[in-house]
């Protein structure tokens, strides 16, 4: 009989409210077991674990007593986007495996340490969309893939915003230059970027173009921005990502033959199942008082919520790189990287009054 994998232990840096989500994505996850959480200050690690009934769970004082604890395999970073580049590289010089909150980084030089740490020590990085890893995108991925349904891909938009209380935009970390300076950008942006990506197999756009909707509080931190993408082959996608509108999370890909719509990208209406609408070969119906086809709902059940499905994936790759001794997986780094990449030229692309930024 084989012999049972020992589960992936995780610790975490920081008590970010987000933090609360992965800690019970830990619990849900099979394969993982969270054994420690680092913060600051000893009384406020004490008070997380409280507070969320993290039973066996220890209360470290500080985050490189986290990193120096040889019983920890991984660690979760959700600390500020300002601080990813300290603690990421000092997780994987201490040879931890690394699930860094997105948005990765402030810019693609950072990231590229970040990656190059984790690659010289050997330890599997991986970046917090959690979208990614819920079995409703692959299925999406199986309809636009299918040809004759869906034919090639040809435009995308995609938004993500809520709208922000004051009390969020005068305290939020988000909207502080010395914490998270990508504001709406990094936060919500990271999303839509990474969306349009995926609709495209990360094919990179040529050109990318910020559009002049663009708002930033006195700081100059970004709270409301938009822009298109080009390719060569004439696929066009636009996003708008803002903490000034109300709640969205759509995704919207048109094809030759079909299209395909998302209303709860980021995060589902349900824990337990999702859906797209799909629509294949529409036309309008006689005197155009119609369509010919209604959408159809495309229903995924999820066993798990998408947050311990990622979890659960990261886990999974540690072990097998444990068991089989196979390098890390370039999938996650390089899929965080390009979605940096354009988030980096879509802020070029903002500074420089909007002229286009060619990738």
């Amino acid at each position: 009989m084989a012999e049972k994998e020992e589960p992936i232990r995780f610790g975490i840096l920081g008590c970010a409210e987000i933090a609360r989500k992965l800690s019970r994505a830990i619990f849900l996850a099979p394969h993982a077991v969270l054994v420690a959480i680092g913060s600051r200050s000893l009384d406020k690690a004490r008070r997380f674990i409280a507070d969320n009934a993290l039973a066996l769970v220890r209360a470290v004082g500080s985050y490189d007593a986290v990193l120096d604890d040889p019983t920890i395999d991984a660690v979760y970073v959700p600390l500020p986007t300002g601080l990813h580049l300290t603690w990421a590289v000092a997780a994987a010089e201490r040879r931890k495996h690394v699930l860094l909150e997105k948005p990765a980084a402030l810019c693609v030089s950072d990231l590229d340490r970040i990656l190059e740490a984790c690659a010289s020590n050997g330890v599997q990085f991986m970046d917090g969309s959690m979208w990614v890893h819920h079995p409703r995108t692959a299925k999406m991925r199986e309809m636009i893939s299918d040809s004759k349904r869906f034919g090639r891909v040809k435009t995308i938009h995609s938004s993500s915003s809520f709208l922000a209380t004051p009390l969020f935009l005068e305290n939020n970390i988000r909207v502080k230059p010395d914490l998270d300076s990508l504001g709406a950008l990094g936060d919500l942006g990271w999303y839509c970027i990474g969306s349009i990506l995926w609709a495209v197999d990360y094919q990179l756009p040529n050109t990318v173009t910020a559009l002049p909707s663009l708002h930033l509080n006195q700081a100059g931190i970004i709270l409301s921005c938009a822009s298109s993408f080009h390719w060569e082959d004439g696929k066009v996608a636009t996003f708008h990502c803002s903490f000034l509108s109300h709640v969205s999370m759509d995704l919207s890909v048109q094809g030759a033959s079909g299209s395909l719509r998302v209303h709860d990208l980021a995060i589902p209406f349900r824990e337990d199942s999702a859906l797209f609408e799909f629509n294949c070969r529409a036309e309008f119906a006689e005197l155009h008082i119609g369509w010919t086809r209604k959408p159809e709902e495309v229903v995924v059940a999820s066993g798990l919520p998408q947050e311990a499905l990622m979890v659960e994936e990261f886990a999974k790759q540690v072990q097998l790189m444990r068991s089989s001794r196979c390098p890390p997986t370039a999938k996650w780094p390089d899929i965080s990287r390009k979605t940096q990449l354009v988030l980096d030229a879509v802020k070029r692309s903002i500074e420089t009054e909007f002229k286009p930024v060619f990738l």
